[in-house]
Order: structure tokens, then sequence, then C-alpha cells
């Protein structure tokens, strides 16, 4: 029998780059309830530290509502590559954090960590900035096809 797993999108945010940190996250348990994260910290770092921390607090709080499987996203390659390859060595600077998040993902009976687009992210990145007293970034635009027009 399938667990029913609990969707989180996270991402973080450091202004200026290092700078300090915001974390927003997007949780979903298997009802559809949603619930959302936003967090401001007091530490400074760079985007990616930034990334981690926001996924290890959306982990936490999952802990927190008794979720038992999660599906996570980010779209932070970096943390997916260094988490999911196994004896991947971390950034220096940030080991023991990966260790953290490394151990709160084996916590559950049931964990994924996956890459998404940026766009595909925009919530929880909107969240993230949010904390940090900025606004979201701005939709990308579609670049227009030019049409040739014909002569008669």
């Amino acid at each position: 029998m399938q667990l029913p797993h609990w969707t989180v999108y996270c991402d973080g945010s450091a202004m200026p780059n290092p700078g300090r940190m915001g974390a927003g996250a997007v949780i979903t348990e298997p009802d559809g309830t949603r619930h959302t994260l936003s967090l401001a910290s007091h530490a400074t770092g760079c985007n990616n530290e930034a990334e981690l921390r926001a996924l290890t607090l959306a982990l936490e709080d999952l802990k927190a509502r008794g979720a038992t499987a999660v599906q996570a996203y980010t779209d932070n390659s970096i943390l997916v590559e260094q988490l999911g390859a196994p004896g991947a060595r971390p950034i220096a600077r940030m080991a023991g954090l990966f260790e953290d998040a490394r151990a709160l993902l084996g916590s559950f009976e049931e964990a994924s960590l996956h890459w998404v687009p940026r766009h595909r992210n925009h919530e929880a990145d909107a969240l993230a900035r949010a904390s940090l007293g900025v606004g979201p970034k701005p939709a990308a635009r579609m670049a227009k096809k030019k049409t040739q027009k014909t002569r008669r």
C-alpha cells in the first residue's frame, strides 16, 4: 500500500547575494489542504544556503504535522544533486546543513527531492522574497514572434 504523500515546493533567497536569507515553502497535504511558510533569517549566507535552509524548514514543518511520505520540489539543482547522490561531497562550508537535510529526508518513510524549473516554483519564491520585504519577481515575458508581412 502506498503512503499518502505530502507535497512541498520550497525556495530561498539571499539579498544581496550573499546577504540576509529568507525561506518560503508551499506545503500541500494529501487531502489538498495547503499551508505556506515565509520566514526571514537573521543569519547571512548565499542563495544556495538559503535554498537549503528553506528545504530544512519545510521538512521540519512536515514532521511536526505528522507527514510520513513527502515529495519535495526545488528549483535549485545543486540541492538535488548534493542530496540525491550517495557520497556526494557537499560544499565544505555547508556540509553540516547538507547532513541535517539528508537526515531529515531519511527520517520519512518515503521521501523524494525533485528539480523543477524556476517558473514552476514562483509561489515559494514569492514567499521567500516576501520574508525579506521584497516583492515577487515579475513574470517572465515571452518574446513575441516577429511576423513577416508579404507584399502583393
